[in-house]
């Protein structure tokens, strides 16, 4: 009798700078077999980051390319692209990553890196972004799970997570309910990719 031949998990580097929450709640969905995603490495440019860590308690190893280390930004750079060669991965996360991307690095897994972002682009786009829709005094923020293109927050967006700013609520209370919609938004991103449900045309992404 003919069986199925179950499709190879997909390969899965993260990059990260800082707490890594987002970070958790992808590896903690994969531990519970909702992902079919191997992940295989935390690359990371701060050896202080909490990330580490979690990556840790998850049997994920770590390889830190510490920012601050390197002489000339351009051989942190290509220090990372070579790192990423080696491991050869279907996808990059990044989850609170602080560094932008170079060119080459984007062209080489062109829609193959997913962020994060804290806020409904195309709005508010580049740091603080939770900063930025709290005073503008929108009355609707939230966040994106997006592709990395060359531009800053600017790649096709996969997913929305929206938060409804109630009156009185403050920055703080907003950026906390963003990142709750963050936990979930960027775990069904990854699980979308991994199971190649993701199509990608004229910049627009549909989920098959």
């Amino acid at each position: 009798m003919a069986s199925l031949i179950p499709k190879p998990r997909k390969k899965l580097v993260f990059l990260a700078s800082g707490r890594g929450s987002n970070l958790e709640a992808v590896l903690q969905v994969i531990q519970k077999g909702k992902i079919p995603g191997n992940p295989a490495f935390l690359v990371t440019d701060n050896p202080e980051a909490p990330s580490i860590q979690i990556a840790a308690r998850h049997n994920v190893p770590a390889k830190i390319l510490d920012f601050k280390s390197y002489s000339k930004k351009e051989e942190y750079h290509l220090d990372l692209l070579r790192t990423l060669e080696e491991i050869s991965p279907d996808l990059i996360v990044a989850c609170g990553y602080m560094r932008i991307l170079k060119p080459d690095i984007i062209r080489l897994y062109r829609n193959r890196i997913i962020n994060i972002h804290p806020s409904l682009l195309p709005s508010f786009t580049g740091l603080h972004a939770q900063k930025q829709a709290f005073d503008y005094g929108v009355k609707i923020a939230g966040c994106t799970a997006h592709f990395v293109d060359e531009g800053v927050d600017s790649g096709p967006i996969i997913l929305q997570g929206v938060v409804k700013i109630e009156e009185g609520m403050t920055e703080r209370e907003l950026t906390l309910a963003i990142l709750k919609e963050e936990h979930k938004i960027l775990p069904l991103a990854v699980k979308h990719f991994c199971e190649d449900r993701l199509l990608i045309k004229d910049r627009k992404v549909s989920i098959l």
